[in-house]
């Protein structure tokens, strides 16, 4: 025989409360609205942002655990002097002469080797690199692997990044983690209103239990994270999908988009030059006149040096550091004469810019190195927390062999029209540029609206808010 417990003290309906104070009477009724999308966006897209979160983690941890797993290829005892960067260059290709040399990254420190990215090489994908890693003081290949990326991830990193983007499923998997940086804002947002909205979640844990300590815990560790977890949901965006695609139309109109230096080179390219072969010193000026130009302009390490991509075009010098301070500068040089036909500097970028390039190095922990990827880690970790406690809170909110009781449902009509006509616009137009935030939310609304009708029609319709 099933039986109807008691409610938990903790759980006792409070009283009514008492009518807002005047000032006070469009949160009264907004608040129930931001409660009920909080809850169902947290319990609908938890599991993507827990997904997103362990990735995440793994991620931000991959960084240090590349040096330990690959310190045979990427680090060698310091020498007397570097070679010519030609002789490493021949070195390489030698050892492996398939494909197309793509760019040389020189050794960027005493006791690092210097990295030759071939392109085109059968058994690596196309969206790859095969890096050929020389001893800059021997001239001696250390070993191969294959790279992904401006930041240089080697397999172990690039496998986690990849699974953190689209979880190996290609294109169709990059819808998760865009689903995932569209709502992470909204969840954190709502949830910090919340938090400010109720004096009870600024006392202290000690002395309580049950649902209340779980509730003060969500709500403590969701606070101070909030910041950062909009911080990750923006810069996730900028490189997603379809939201990506809103914010480059938009940075374009502006004027604001990354800028490129021009690889024209001079009158004399194509004579007694391979344009597009590039990586060998027998063409042109070689790679060491090249490499020494771009010194002369001011750019020190890491550079990366690629090659004519044709006979009419130069080689491009550019700085490769993401870490403070930034080194982007850039520069073209004529293989002809070994002349700098063009300098970019990155204090030169538009700000928005420049705040895309940081914005998305913090988000991926190279900014400030290793000080930036704990900072991640524990971010990832309190989502991770978040998500466990806010599904203990939805069982807690049960009774007996009930589980998880809803937010009641009609929240949105009792919010007055000078409110809710505006809130509408909105959402709209965020629903516009960030469409996988749009279309579940407008979904959501449309099951919401005709299940209550339902429950109206059975007699059985809740409204209002209840008691968190």
């Amino acid at each position: 025989m099933t039986t109807t417990p008691t409610p938990a003290t903790d759980d006792a309906p409070s009283p009514p409360a008492p009518a807002p104070a005047r000032g006070r009477g469009a949160w009264a009724t907004l608040r129930p609205l931001v409660l009920r999308l909080h809850f169902y966006a947290g319990v609908l897209v938890a599991p993507f942002l827990l997904v997103a979160a362990l990735t995440g983690l793994l991620y931000a941890a991959s960084f240090q655990a590349e040096r330990i797993l690959y310190a045979d290829e990427l680090t060698v005892p310091v020498g007397d002097r570097e070679l010519p960067l030609s002789e490493q260059v021949e070195a390489a290709r030698a050892a492996h002469p398939d494909g197309e040399i793509a760019a040389v990254r020189p050794s960027p420190e005493p006791g690092a080797t210097t990295r030759v990215l071939l392109s085109g090489v059968p058994g690596v994908d196309p969206g790859h690199t095969l890096a050929v890693f020389v001893d800059p003081y021997t001239a001696r290949v250390r070993g191969a692997l294959e790279q992904y990326g401006s930041t240089g991830a080697l397999p172990l990193r690039t496998w986690i990044d990849e699974f953190h983007r689209d979880l190996h499923l290609g294109e169709p998997g990059r819808l998760y983690s865009e689903f995932a940086a569209s709502w992470l804002w909204v969840v954190a947002c709502g949830g910090l209103v919340l938090w400010f909205s109720r004096r009870r979640a600024r006392r202290g844990l000690r002395g309580t239990t049950g649902r209340r300590r779980t509730l003060g815990l969500h709500a403590g560790v969701g606070a101070w994270a909030a910041l950062g977890f909009v911080f990750l949901s923006a810069t996730g965006l900028t490189w997603s999908a379809y939201a990506g695609a809103h914010i480059g139309d938009l940075r374009a109109a502006l004027g604001q988009e990354t800028p490129t230096v021009s690889a024209t080179a001079g009158e004399h390219t194509g004579h007694g030059t391979a344009g597009g072969t590039g990586g060998d010193a027998a063409h042109g000026v070689g790679l060491d006149r090249v490499l020494a130009a771009a010194r002369a302009e001011g750019l020190d390490n890491p550079v990366e040096l690629v090659p004519p991509a044709d006979a009419s075009s130069g080689y491009v010098v550019r700085q490769i550091q993401r870490s403070w301070p930034e080194k982007q500068d850039a520069v073209a040089v004529d293989p002809a004469t070994g002349q700098v036909t063009d300098v970019l500097r990155f204090e030169d970028y538009p700000i928005l810019a420049k705040l895309t390039r940081w914005g998305i190095d913090l988000h991926t922990g190279t900014l400030f190195g290793l000080v930036n990827q704990i900072v991640l880690m524990l971010l990832a970790l309190a989502l991770i927390l978040l998500i466990v406690w806010g599904y203990r809170l939805w069982w807690q909110r049960g009774r007996g062999s009930a589980f998880g009781r809803p937010v009641p449902r009609g929240a949105w009509q009792h919010v007055p029209p000078q409110l809710l006509v505006p809130l509408l616009a909105l959402i709209a137009v965020l629903g516009y540029f960030l469409p996988l935030l749009g279309i579940p939310l407008a979904v959501f609304l449309a099951v919401d609206v005709v299940l209550g009708e339902i429950a109206h029609r059975r007699g059985r319709r809740t409204y209002g808010p209840a008691p968190l």
